[in-house]
């Protein structure tokens, strides 16, 4: 995973994961057990559009495949997609936190 090295993206990154994190742990199980597929492709198309801005292109892809399942309404395959991307928003939460280079 490779983290643009602009200043200001790195400065907002914190915060953008974070919020993404917090977004997806409340409002993803509701629209799964909704069986909303208009605000589930809305939201995977939010994270799709804010991570290819902030050069997280790995989870922006996410976001696609989610937006295809939503498109089709499929929810067998949406199922556990939460946990896919909480864990990629994790990754670079601690990339970011070790202070490592990226």
């Amino acid at each position: 995973m490779k983290i643009p090295d602009d200043p200001v993206i790195r400065e907002l990154l914190p915060e953008f994961i974070d919020t993404w994190i917090n977004d997806i742990e409340t409002q993803f199980h509701k629209l799964m057990t909704e069986k909303n597929s208009e605000d589930m492709y809305r939201l995977a198309h939010t994270i799709k559009g804010s991570c290819f801005q902030f050069g997280i292109d790995e989870i922006a892809q996410i976001g696609i495949e989610l937006m295809g399942y939503m498109k089709e309404s499929n929810w067998d395959k949406a199922v556990g997609m939460d946990e896919i991307l909480l864990t990629e928003f994790k990754k670079v939460k601690n990339l970011i936190e070790s202070g490592a280079p990226i």
